[in-house]
């Protein structure tokens, strides 16, 4: 299977917006430094993540992006198809050309298990993998899930 730094890059980002959604804009700067990711690389990929409405922008002092929906109307596939990935299975990215410019003999295969795959992440929003994610720190700090969590997610 391949997906891409970029996509995973940009569905990390989106996640990492998600789980600050409630501090306001956050700044690409701070999404690059928790994430560990180039601020120049978060700054190509929000650029494609804003045209396709994903996210928005705020200009100024406190600006920064937020999400345009809410994090449950946001699904991981829609992340990776707005920074021009897809999942992909197949040796031959789909084309169909992967045994000297013809199909192997598995090709059908992969290329249902690509879009089993793209299934899978358009089921998952963005709200899931917060609730996910809030849900471990919890269970690290041994806390109840109706117990707030008083540290800062990272």
């Amino acid at each position: 299977m391949r997906l891409t730094t970029k996509g995973r890059y940009a569905v990390t980002a989106m996640l990492d917006l998600a789980l600050h959604a409630t501090d306001g804009p956050v700044s690409l700067a701070d999404i690059s430094k928790r994430q560990e990711i180039s601020l120049s690389y978060l700054e190509q990929l929000f650029a494609k993540l804003r045209r396709n409405e994903l996210v928005s922008s705020v200009r100024g002092p406190g600006g920064g992006y937020q999400l345009s929906r809410e994090s449950d109307d946001i699904f991981v596939a829609q992340v990776i198809d707005a920074v021009n990935e897809s999942v992909d299975a197949t040796r031959c990215k789909g084309l169909g050309d992967c045994q000297d410019g013809r199909e192997c003999l598995t090709h059908h295969l992969w290329c249902q298990l690509s879009e089993q795959i793209h299934a899978f992440l358009s089921g998952i929003s963005l709200g899931q993998l917060v609730r996910q994610h809030e849900e471990a720190a919890r269970a690290a700090c041994g806390l109840k899930s109706d117990q707030k969590i008083q540290v800062a997610l990272m």
